[in-house]
């Protein structure tokens, strides 16, 4: 009964939490598109944003890593953080002179919909960072996912697996591009795919982290204890 009692305090506690969390992001998100003037014309968007925000700061509180040696966390560390740098060149996050968006040396604010704005963008003639809220703490998300992932897979050939398909989330952005280089930027297909970008990209986020919080193909999730 005593441990009954204690999961169910922890239970509740991580509800009131969580919906703290989202009472917290929604009032923020109002009060940011009241000041900016923002009008919200399509409210999915918005939505996507801060469900990106409440699910990365979710599994960034709830990760618990196994113990591991020095050496394995050092390795799984480097895969993370090589992981959240190719995230976040494809997924806008880091853009290239070869894209839209780097340009002079400067500083500004990009009043996007509430969850991917406010965006602070830093450019410079060879590349720009546009931190965009919900790309950043969904992707630093996904790479504690696989940092976890690597400690649990030790070393075995199953961790590049699902860093793989994880992957595909960022990969999106490149597809779209590729398929509308293909077909033409007025080809109707492209333009149902750029309609809903937003959606699947938030579908396969939403996946993937799943797929790495119970990690089916490791066996256990993070924060399970031997």
């Amino acid at each position: 009964m005593g441990v009954a009692n204690a999961a169910s305090r922890v239970e509740v506690r991580d509800l009131l939490y969580g919906a703290l969390v989202g009472n917290t992001l929604a009032a923020l998100a109002v009060a940011y598109a009241l000041l900016a003037g923002i009008s919200i014309t399509q409210p999915r968007y918005a939505l996507y944003g801060l469900l990106w925000i409440f699910v990365g700061v979710l599994v960034l509180w709830k990760t618990e890593p196994a113990p591991a040696d020095a050496s394995t966390r050092r390795r799984a560390a480097a895969v993370a953080l090589l992981y959240f740098v190719a995230l976040a060149v494809a997924g806008g996050v880091v853009v290239t002179a070869m894209r839209p968006g780097a340009g002079e040396f400067g500083v500004r604010l990009a009043t996007l919909a509430p969850g991917w704005g406010p965006a602070p963008v830093f450019s410079s003639p060879w590349a720009a960072l546009v931190l965009m809220p919900a790309r950043v703490v969904g992707y630093a998300a996904l790479a504690y996912l696989v940092y976890a992932t690597v400690i649990d897979a030790s070393g075995a050939a199953v961790s590049g697996l699902v860093g793989l398909f994880s992957c595909v989330s960022c990969s999106w952005p490149i597809l779209a591009s590729l398929l509308s280089g293909v077909l033409g930027g007025g080809s109707a297909v492209v333009a149902a795919t750029f309609d809903f970008s937003y959606d699947i990209s938030t579908v396969v986020f939403l996946l993937t982290v799943a797929l790495l919080y119970w990690r089916p193909f490791v066996g256990g999730h993070f924060g399970q204890k031997e």
